[in-house]
């Protein structure tokens, strides 16, 4: 280490290598111990062979064959059970990669601060920096904090695939990792690793709902309950010291994180009534089990005397008011206040959770009627400490408690409700049909549904009858929307403030939900506020992208509609599916009709003076919308982001941003500043940023022309993709309640997005965040569209397509033609094969040349060495993977019976995602 200057690559990544020994040398020892010195050396050796092989490949080629059929060799010669030693090994080994990564992530972060090193993008300090850069004062800057929205929303999307077992060991090793080296401390991550090889890595059962529910309030347990309060803190401090204020302002709850999971029925039938209420529920008993632990401490906290010093009047009597008549505390009015909130919160606690509080309160009080009455007794124990001069003590857990109040209320994140268009068109069609009000509606006209749906939204007539038996379905689908009025009238309008509708086609979209919501009490006609939730489009198909702004024009247009937005506001909501929109026109198309359609909603609503609200449905994978959040947001057109910024967290992305306190903090931090960033300092617009947008449509129509070829237009490709993937494996996985597709078929089209990325990420093509951009730059310079100069200005120039090739270069880095050729023999018919499989070959080579010449780097991630790194180190341990579910692919597929065979692919499909960390 002396011999390393300090800035050298190898100095920063001298810990990261000690702890990647520490965590393998202890995994190491826990096989030893659990399978034998035999296995863990028949492990080493195929680790070993496998680390070769990579060398061989990027140095003396000669060698790639020979070592190659010795890594074949060993890894054939396993039985089922060694197989799943091996794959446990290799897929447990990735887990504790990630940890060390991760942890030297934060150490970085932490050195730099300590270091007084200039403020990193990303931060809010540099963020806040560069708002006063371009001439924002404080003024105008706590107005921003005003009307600003930013919201990650959770889903439960199926591409997590860890268990929750498998996630709290690692959280566990990750803070041991995280203390000063000492034998206690390695003792203690040795018996953690044991653990996690003793816990099985597969669910024995499918995830239903109900867990689904359970497992994303855990990650406020584990992180925002507690960060999220912090990072406040974090941000007033730093608006005190960058804007040179007298005190801290007190920021408004901008920055929230909401929810889907328990109210997202779409393509999900086993989402009930029963499960929303249960959502509500669940969420408020972690909530309330929280508050009253948290006031129970600080009433210990608050033991302040009389006897000491008197306490503003106030304090006197709300302590005199608290039912607490203890003659231990007589002189402790603030204990005694505590002691009174206490109680009131228990009763609340008990009313609208049916969660007995322990302790039990000293004395029976009334239930607060909402959140706010808590709010402002909070309030008035730290307004009477200020008075007595003992601020600083409400400086802790009281202000931190104030903040989770106005940030969680009583129902801890905001549940979004999401169905299909079409089944909404299905309900209303019966309830007219049944009402004798249309007896066809499904056959009628756009504008004859437009108005006869007004003409009923008009009139506070219910179409549904206690008299009238309806079908399982629309009963299904009203008792979900009582259930959402129940549950906003128990806990508040802020526990269900969204309605989304998928596959939104049609203004008739629109007004079928207002129809249904009309039903359950949440739309009132008359009323002055007569729409109680936010109707949210989500347009998804590229056909959608295109046409979305006609559709919220129209509209806006229309006064019933209008009407509805400006008693919410005036503001629209508006959101768009990555996800749909990629598998649907390809990466490059997907991208350029997303920005297209901001810019042309932006335009519609500005036009309209209505405010809009983008909620982007991003993934975790880039063929999903992934990569670096912040990056992501600054690529947004100008003035579509405005303060506004909601969008999904899905699967596994989940877990490797939030589990981790530290890592959720600050992954919340980067979506603030990003927002902050894009809304108040961003760059002038490019002189040139018409011609580059031309560009762009060349380019887009290119590489959709060149995707749908392949993936739409060539026979046999659907069987080609289900034979040289694993998605029926996939399907069988118990990673999400939801199904793999929307209805019984083997259509693409059918096919979710999710399994469908999954997929290719398995086989390590990653043909979703590439394919057709090759094609697209090559026939565009052969037409001379224009000139490789340009692309690299653009590339220079223009955030928007800076980031679509930086995300692009990652997934050409973690693809492979060697391993996709080995899933591409899986593919019975021999001519099917060579032609896909030849087709996807050359269209990778040529996106990856047309990369390299228009970024100038020859290299994949030349200007992310430590993600270079950190993936060639993966590569070791997924190749033995890859070649094992290869194999155990074609033996199941050929007619294997033994069940250990199926629980073999599951590991392997398990280890992969863990590898990769963005699979879905």
């Amino acid at each position: 280490m002396d011999a390393m200057r300090e800035d050298s690559p190898e100095a920063k990544e001298h810990l990261l290598r000690e702890d990647r020994r520490l965590l393998g040398r202890l995994l190491g020892e826990v096989i030893g111990e659990q399978v034998g010195a035999d296995m863990l050396e028949r492990i080493e050796r195929i680790r070993q062979t496998a680390v070769g092989f990579r060398r061989a490949e990027s140095g003396a080629a000669h060698y790639v064959p020979a070592v190659k059929a010795e890594l074949e060799a060993q890894l054939n010669s396993l039985d089922l059970e060694q197989t799943s030693h091996v794959v446990r090994a290799f897929s447990f080994f990735s887990h504790l990669l990630n940890i060390a990564e991760d942890e030297q992530q934060h150490r970085r972060r932490h050195a730099h601060a300590a270091a007084g090193s200039p403020r990193r993008p990303g931060s809010l300090s540099y963020a806040l920096d560069r708002a006063r850069d371009s001439g924002v004062g404080a003024e105008a800057l706590l107005k921003w904090f005003g009307r600003a929205r930013v919201s990650p929303v959770l889903t439960a999307h199926p591409t997590e695939v860890q268990r929750q077992s498998i996630l709290d060991c690692e959280r566990e090793i990750a803070r041991l990792l995280a203390q000063a080296p000492t034998a206690e401390r390695d003792q203690a991550m040795h018996r953690e690793v044991l653990r996690l090889w003793l816990t099985a890595m597969l669910r024995s059962a499918r995830l239903e709902v109900g867990d689904e529910i359970v497992n994303g309030a855990a990650y406020f347990r584990l992180t925002f309950l507690n960060e999220l309060p912090r990072l406040y803190a974090e941000f007033e401090a730093a608006i005190k010291e960058r804007f040179e204020l007298e005190r801290a302002p007190r920021l408004p709850p901008f920055l929230t994180v909401g929810t889907w999971i328990g109210g997202d029925r779409d393509g999900n039938p086993y989402v009930t009534g029963t499960v929303v209420r249960s959502a509500f529920m669940q969420q408020a008993r972690l909530l309330f089990t929280h508050y009253l632990e948290e006031v129970n401490l600080l009433g210990k906290e608050l033991a302040l005397s009389t006897r000491i010093k008197a306490v503003p009047p106030d304090i006197a009597a709300l302590a005199a008011q608290s039912g607490d008549e203890s003659a231990y505390r007589h002189d402790e009015p603030y204990r005694r206040i505590v002691s009174g909130i206490y109680a009131r919160l228990a009763a609340t606690a008990e009313a609208l959770a049916e969660l007995r509080a322990s302790p039990a309160p000293i004395a029976a009080r009334a239930p607060y009627a909402a959140a706010g009455e808590f709010a402002a007794e909070l309030d008035a124990i730290e307004r009477g400490l200020e008075a007595q001069g003992a601020g600083l003590l409400a400086h802790g857990r009281l202000s931190a408690l104030e903040r989770k109040v106005s940030l969680f209320g009583f129902h801890l994140a905001p549940i979004d409700l999401r169905q299909s268009a079409g089944e909404h068109e299905k309900a209303v069609a019966e309830l007219l049909e049944r009402a004798g009000v249309e007896r066809s509606y499904a056959t009628l006209e756009e504008a004859d549904r437009v108005s006869l749906l007004i003409r009923e939204l008009s009139s506070p007539r219910p179409l549904r009858s206690p008299h009238i038996e309806y079908s399982p379905f629309l009963e299904k689908e009203l008792a979900i929307l009582a259930a959402a009025a129940e549950g906003r009238r128990r806990f508040g309008a802020r526990a269900l403030p969204h309605y989304v509708i998928s596959h939104c086609e049609a203004v008739s979209d629109l007004f079928e939900v207002g129809l249904l919501l009309r039903e359950a009490g949440l739309l009132r006609p008359g009323a002055s506020v007569p729409l109680e939730l936010d109707i949210i489009p989500l347009f998804e198909s590229i056909a959608d992208l295109e046409q979305c702004s006609e559709v919220l024009a129209a509209a806006l247009d229309l006064p019933l509609y209008r009407s509805w937005v400006e008693a919410r506001g005036n503001e629209q909501e508006v959101m768009l599916g990555y996800s749909d929109s990629n598998k649907d026109g390809g990466y490059l198309t997907s991208n350029w009709s997303l920005y297209k359609a901001s810019e042309a909603l932006v335009e519609v609503c500005r036009a309209r003076r209505v405010r809009l609200r983008l909620f982007h449905g991003r993934g975790g994978t880039i063929g999903r919308g992934g990569g670096p959040s912040y990056d992501a947001v600054l690529a947004q057109p100008p003035g579509t982001v405005d303060g506004a910024l909601r969008l999904t967290e899905q699967g596994e992305v989940i877990a490797s941003k939030y589990a981790d306190p530290e890592s959720g903090r600050r992954n919340l931090e980067t979506l603030a500043a990003a927002t902050l960033e894009a809304s108040l300092a961003r760059p002038p617009r490019h002189e040139r940023a018409e011609r580059h947008a031309g560009i762009v449509e060349d380019l887009s129509a290119r590489a959709f022309r060149a995707y749908r070829a392949l993936v739409k237009d060539t026979p046999g490709f659907v069987d080609y993709f289900r034979a040289s993937t694993p998605i029926a494996e996939i399907s069988d996985l118990n990673i999400g309640s939801r199904p793999a597709s929307r209805r019984a078929s083997q259509q693409i089209e059918d096919l979710r997005a999710i399994p469908w990325v999954f997929s290719w990420s398995q086989c390590r093509l990653m043909l979703p965040g590439w394919y057709g951009f090759g094609a697209a730059v090559e026939g565009w310079l052969e037409a001379r569209g224009g000139t490789l100069d340009e692309l690299r200005d653009m590339h220079r120039g223009w955030p928007f397509f800076r980031s679509l090739l930086s995300n692009m270069d990652m997934v050409l880095a973690k693809s492979d033609l060697a391993i996709a050729s080995r899933y591409a023999e899986l593919v019975p018919d021999d001519r099917l094969r060579r032609e896909v499989f030849g087709r996807i070959a050359d269209e990778w080579q040529r996106s990856r040349r047309w990369l390299a010449a228009i970024t100038g780097r020859a290299e994949l991630l030349a200007d992310n060495p430590t993600l270079a790194r950190s993936i060639r180190s993966r590569f070791p341990y997924l190749d033995p993977l890859n070649h094992l579910q290869v194999e155990l692919l074609r033996r199941y597929r050929a007619g294997g019976t033994d069940e250990r065979l199926l629980r073999a692919i599951h590991l392997t499909i398990n280890g992969l995602s863990a590898g990769l960390r963005n699979s879905g």
